[in-house]
């Protein structure tokens, strides 16, 4: 090339190579709340499409004040005898609109899970927490005030910090480690109380990283089981390991070290399961109180219920530390918020990772990994991410601090967002199905019936997917899945409706009771919600 070329090599550079921006790149995020008057912790959506946001109690004032002569009185706290703060909210998502709740004992690091009838079993925590089983009764926000209940008749056999609650097919839930507790036990409570589980012994390290276990139920019945980088299918009926998976390379997965994990949606006849583990730091970045050693960018793929099943390993577009995990209704995985150096503790993590990245599982190895839209908040140690009916994820929390602290690089974060994925742009709303017509309650096994309507003729299948609710805190989100329902073809009728013929989840093992939320997914772009109640 010439000197004379120079010129129309840097008019072709200018004119017709173009440099993705953010505007360029998939997704679009709007604030819901300036001010919830909390760092949400611990969130999960209710079947009443309220949002149950929760901080801990021993964090002395937050921003929002609760009714009066409604104050908590505890002698014991270290920092406010009399607390007229809330630490937990709810959240209309019709109105974007908070309310405060009261909270009496000590919610940190605590664990949940919806029960079968819809109430969010909370358990755990630290201090006067530590025992304690707490309820919250969701109810219609327009017409009813439901609160916490602390549950004062029964309490948990051994103290659960950093524990994970996960359903069980007859809708039980089991409650899995914790600080000093390598055991297992249930609510409703069992005469037998705790029962030891020694992979947890064998999974810790100096540093513990076997705190927050992922933990995900099999559709054979079983429980995959993930601590730092062991794994082991559990036999819970039995109390037994019955399987031990192959160590995942990369460093420790969980608490303090955490990445995050989700299991793949369940499909077809459902007697396959495949399990990703994302992220990560590395091994002394907690002990030696590193700020800015690199997280790990990998993730491991395995077939949990496979013959012999081994890790697929592959690597993010971004290394991530305390990433969320969050199953879209598509059966895609979002993986958003956290940072890319450092490790989860108070004030122990650096450069925030503000691109999410959708992880699109049916890709060929390689190609499964896309870079969305950036945000601008950073969203590090004790933030949440949530599926909301409507297909947006919802961002809340981010408090890298002992106390509220505002006036520093990374502040606590009382704002709440949306991100929305590109399924929701303008340009796809006309593929966006309406669901029209569902049962309230489905039976395992059924045939039932659902009507959708959408702008352009139905070209394929349409998806019926159940997704449940999950318990989103600290890089997991407890008891989060997805299950494909089996469907016949759409058939459009006289009223502009499509009929499409669905059968219910086969038993408790593939989709344990409860509330789910139902979208209709057409050509990858899914409904708004309706919730059906799946019964025995």
């Amino acid at each position: 090339m010439t000197i004379s070329n120079l010129p129309f090599l840097f008019f072709f550079l200018i004119h017709f190579i173009t440099i993705p921006t953010r505007a360029d790149l998939p997704g679009t995020w709007e604030l819901l709340v300036a001010d919830a008057g909390i760092a949400s912790m611990h969130t999960a959506v209710t079947h009443f499409n309220t949002v149950v946001l929760l901080d801990r109690t021993d964090i002395g004032p937050s921003r929002k004040k609760l009714p009066p002569h409604h104050c908590r009185v505890d002698p014991n706290d270290p920092i406010l005898k009399k607390d007229c703060y809330a630490h937990s909210v709810l959240l209309d998502l019709q109105t974007n609109k908070i309310r405060p709740l009261m909270i009496l004992t000590d919610t940190w690091c605590s664990s949940g899970q919806f029960l079968p009838d819809g109430t969010l079993l909370h358990t755990g925590g630290d201090l006067d927490g530590f025992r304690k089983f707490r309820k919250f009764t969701p109810c219609e926000s327009s017409t009813a005030l439901c609160d916490w209940e602390e549950l004062q008749d029964i309490q948990l056999s051994q103290g659960r910090w950093y524990s994970t609650n996960q359903i069980l097919p007859n809708g039980e839930i089991i409650i899995v480690g914790g600080r000093a507790a390598n055991s297992v036990e249930y609510f409703p409570p069992r005469k037998e109380g705790a029962i030891e589980f020694p992979f947890l012994t064998q999974a810790a390290d100096k540093q513990y990283d076997n705190l927050y276990p992922y933990v995900h139920l099999l559709p054979n019945g079983h429980l995959f089981i993930f601590a730092n980088n062991k794994a082991v299918m559990y036999d819970f009926t039995a109390n037994k390991v019955v399987k031990d998976y192959p160590i995942l390379d990369g460093g420790p997965r969980n608490y303090p070290s955490a990445g995050s994990s989700a299991m793949l949606a369940l499909t077809d006849d459902y007697s396959s399961a495949t399990i990703v583990i994302c992220g990560g730091a590395q091994f002394g970045a907690y002990l030696q109180r590193s700020t800015d050693t690199p997280a790990h960018g990998s993730c491991g793929r395995i077939e949990a219920t496979g013959e012999n099943p081994v890790w697929e390993m592959e690597d993010m577009p971004f290394a991530r530390i305390m990433g969320d995990m969050v199953m879209l209704p598509t059966g895609e995985i979002l993986i958003i918020n956290g940072a890319q150096a450092g490790t989860q503790g108070f004030e122990m993590a650096s450069n925030p990772c503000l691109n999410p990245v959708l992880y699109r599982p049916n890709e060929p190895l390689g190609l499964r990994f896309m870079t969305l839209n950036p945000g601008t908040v950073p969203r590090m140690y004790h933030s949440t991410s949530n599926l909301l009916p409507d297909g947006r994820i919802l961002l809340a929390g981010s408090n890298p601090h002992f106390f509220y602290k505002f006036a520093v690089e990374f502040p606590t974060e009382l704002r709440i967002e949306a991100f929305s994925p590109e399924y929701l742009s303008p340009d796809r709303a006309n593929l966006r199905p309406v669901l029209m017509e569902l049962p309230e309650k489905i039976k395992y096994g059924e045939d039932f019936g659902v009507a959708v309507t959408v702008e352009l003729p139905v070209v394929g299948i349409v998806e019926v997917n159940l997704a449940s609710a999950p318990f989103s805190t600290h890089s997991f989100s407890q008891g989060q899945r997805l299950v494909k329902l089996r469907v016949t073809s759409a058939i459009p009728d006289d009223t502009g409706k499509y009929r499409i013929g669905c059968t219910a989840p086969p038993d408790g093992r593939v989709a344990p009771p409860g509330y789910y939320m139902v979208f209709a997914v057409n050509q990858g772009v899914p409904s708004v919600a309706r919730w059906v109640q799946v019964v025995v």
